[in-house]
């Protein structure tokens, strides 16, 4: 069975006026889309890979019986698919404020808006394409804030996703233009979980 893109579970228009029906639109329909599209084709000479969990893939990267360039390309692509199905979860609406993480974020960091600031100067700062994390270092148990560049997934270093921010310039492009400030800004409006 081959991996599909899952539904986005609101209206593309759900987070007007902070992230707009136009770029989610695109964001989920095309550039999701391709990720999905690409990770199939590089699986097609796979079959005994094809059906496998993208978790699954992606944990045992290093350990699949496939050419290097299909290597890289289930990495990218099955990355990319990963990392925006997370994405999407994250943005829904109908979220709840999550209380348990929000002490463990208070703990941690000192504060909510502590921790904030500090993952709002680390997305500030990743160059070029990729993604902020909040994660469990899945070692020592401890909440961090990991930057990983271009569609690198957080399970393939050994943590686990808690929040995660995509900063390619197509996530925010359409409405902030080069202003990643601003977008990382909008994040925290509708973001409801923290």
């Amino acid at each position: 069975m081959k991996h599909t893109l899952p539904p986005l579970p609101y209206a593309y228009n759900a987070l007007e006026p902070y992230i707009d029906a136009q770029t989610m639109e695109l964001h989920h329909t095309k550039h999701h889309q391709t990720y999905v599209d690409k990770l199939n084709a590089a699986l097609e000479k796979y079959p005994d890979l094809v059906g496998r969990p993208i978790e699954e893939l992606l944990l045992d990267i290093k350990n699949l019986k496939v050419d290097e360039p299909d290597r890289t390309a289930i990495k990218n692509h099955g990355g990319g698919h990963f990392n925006h199905s997370l994405f999407w979860k994250y943005l829904d609406p109908s979220n709840q404020q999550d209380a348990m993480i929000e002490k463990e974020i208070t703990n941690t960091f000192g504060s909510v808006e502590e921790f904030k600031k500090q993952f709002n100067d680390s997305a500030l700062k990743v160059f070029g394409s990729g993604w902020t994390w909040l994660v469990r270092d899945d070692q020592t148990s401890k909440l961090k804030i990991q930057n990983l560049p271009q569609q690198d997934a957080p399970i393939m270093m050994g943590l686990t996703p808690i929040l995660g921010l995509d900063v390619w310039e197509h996530a925010y492009y359409l409405k902030y233009q080069n202003r990643r400030a601003e977008y990382i800004k909008a994040f925290w409006k509708v973001l409801k979980i923290i």
